[in-house]
């Protein structure tokens, strides 16, 4: 991949005062306002002890992630393929999956930036505990980032344009929103929603990152939940992308 295609997609990124708002700012503002509610400060029986603050955390840490790969990234792509820029740049010696990368691995990285913010907020400004398990909470928020991108991936190839990127990714968005928890935290699901959800990527994401943040190593079915439909959804988006 090109450096400098990056450091142009980078640039551009930062002139995007909404995605820049939605994707690092919005988690961590959501949850200081639902921290912010006191009796979403006292421990809650239905989430097992835990605070509902303490279980909001991993869902503000999906949230930026889901906003980056399903609102952002599919309107960026769809966009550039529309005015015919990856169409040009496949007669240059930059190819189009140059451009690819550079859009991953930007929100990609300002999913993680949202990730690490939420984390620092939730513990100076409500004692939310760091995650026990760093080292699985890292393989699973990496894991999550990587389904996230890859359904994004998705989207953008079924979107011929930048109104239709917006309605499937709005479409895919709010589903993906719910089963994240951050309507009702996976923990307080009934069980046999909370297994349907388990089974769904941003579900099985947020029982592991659950998990890691308890102290215990990531259940290796919900990391295989996560890596199924990662190289699912990249086989899909592989054979329906078109650059033009």
């Amino acid at each position: 991949m090109s450096t400098a295609v990056l450091k142009t997609e980078i640039r551009l990124f930062r002139r995007e005062p909404g995605a820049l708002f939605w994707i690092l700012l919005f988690p961590t503002l959501l949850l200081v306002i639902l921290g912010s509610i006191p009796s979403f400060r006292q421990p809650n029986d239905d989430l097992g002890g835990l605070r509902t603050v303490d279980a909001y955390v991993p869902v503000a840490v999906l949230l930026g992630l889901i906003v980056g790969a399903l609102q952002s990234m599919p309107q960026t792509l769809t966009g550039y393929r529309e005015r015919g820029i990856l169409r040009r740049m496949s007669a240059t010696p930059v190819r189009p999956v140059a451009l690819l990368s550079a859009q991953m691995l930007v929100h990609g990285g300002a999913s993680l930036v949202s990730a690490l913010l939420v984390l620092v907020v939730g513990r100076i400004g409500f004692d939310v505990p760091l995650p026990e398990q760093p080292f699985g909470y890292a393989l699973a928020l990496l894991t999550a980032v990587l389904v996230a991108l890859a359904l994004g991936s998705v989207v953008s190839a079924l979107s011929r344009t930048t109104k239709i990127a917006g309605a499937i990714g709005s479409a895919v968005f709010f589903p993906s929103m719910f089963c994240a928890g951050v309507w009702v935290p996976v923990q307080a699901m009934p069980d046999v929603l909370a297994r349907v959800v388990g089974c769904t990527p941003f579900g099985a994401a947020a029982r592991a990152l659950d998990q890691a943040a308890a102290g215990h190593w990531p259940g290796w079915g919900h990391l295989g939940v996560l890596v199924m439909w990662i190289l699912l959804l990249t086989g899909a988006a592989a054979r329906w992308f078109r650059w033009e």
